[in-house]
């Protein structure tokens, strides 16, 4: 009998991990986008790093960050180290989204005397929403697929840290190949839905208008 919780677990961690990320990466993409500080290319490389580290060395740093407060081996340290390992594919699809924008677009919003929360609200997100889906789903099957860094901070405890990915793992140690191929599929299936999503949703986005 399969037990689900550990795709719960991932599913939960991947939902709260992307809402967080939302709220963080739109006003960190716009401010890289639009500031003329020249050090904002230090914050992006910092940004990037994720995506070129060993997940070991990220998990590392994390465990002794997170460990004077209590946090490993918590869900809720998960949810912080998630937000690190997730955090490049959130941000640079809205930072992409935002540099192809043209600087009239939003010259003209302040024009009609618009501040910046409203420009960047009413103006360039909906300007940006192929950027904004792929960043969400991206980092959403991003931390679903997690595996390294959740392992050295959540420490794989049953119905508490053991996410599907673990569970995998944990299965294929057991020689118990059904069950791993139970997750894997799940897994996998989710992961293929939510790229052929973005893949079409841009896929539409990109298609000339045949009005203009």
């Amino acid at each position: 009998m399969t037990d689900w919780q550990p795709l719960w677990l991932s599913f939960r961690l991947a939902f709260i991990t992307t809402v967080l990320l939302l709220v963080i990466s739109i006003p960190l993409a716009y401010w890289l986008a639009y500031s003329r500080w020249r050090g904002k290319a230090v914050i992006e490389a910092l940004i990037s790093l994720p995506m070129v580290l060993p997940p070991t060395v990220l998990g590392f740093y994390l465990l002794i960050a997170l460990s004077p407060s209590h946090l490993v081996f918590t869900f809720t340290g998960l949810v912080i180290a998630s937000l690190f390992y997730s955090l490049p594919f959130m941000v640079n699809p809205l930072l992409s989204g935002f540099k192809s924008l043209p600087p009239a677009l939003r010259e003209a919003s302040y024009t009609l005397g618009k501040s910046d929360s409203i420009t960047l609200i009413k103006v360039l997100l909906p300007n940006i929403r192929p950027s904004l889906l792929t960043g969400i789903v991206l980092s959403f099957a991003h931390t679903i697929g997690e595996f390294g860094v959740v392992l050295m901070i959540g420490g794989n405890i049953p119905g508490r840290t053991r996410v599907a990915s673990l569970a995998i793992y944990d299965e294929m140690q057991s020689m118990n190949y059904a069950a791993a191929s139970r997750y894997a599929l799940v897994l996998f299936a989710l992961s293929f839905s939510i790229l052929l999503i973005v893949h079409l949703v841009n896929h539409h986005f990109s298609k000339p208008d045949p009005l203009s």
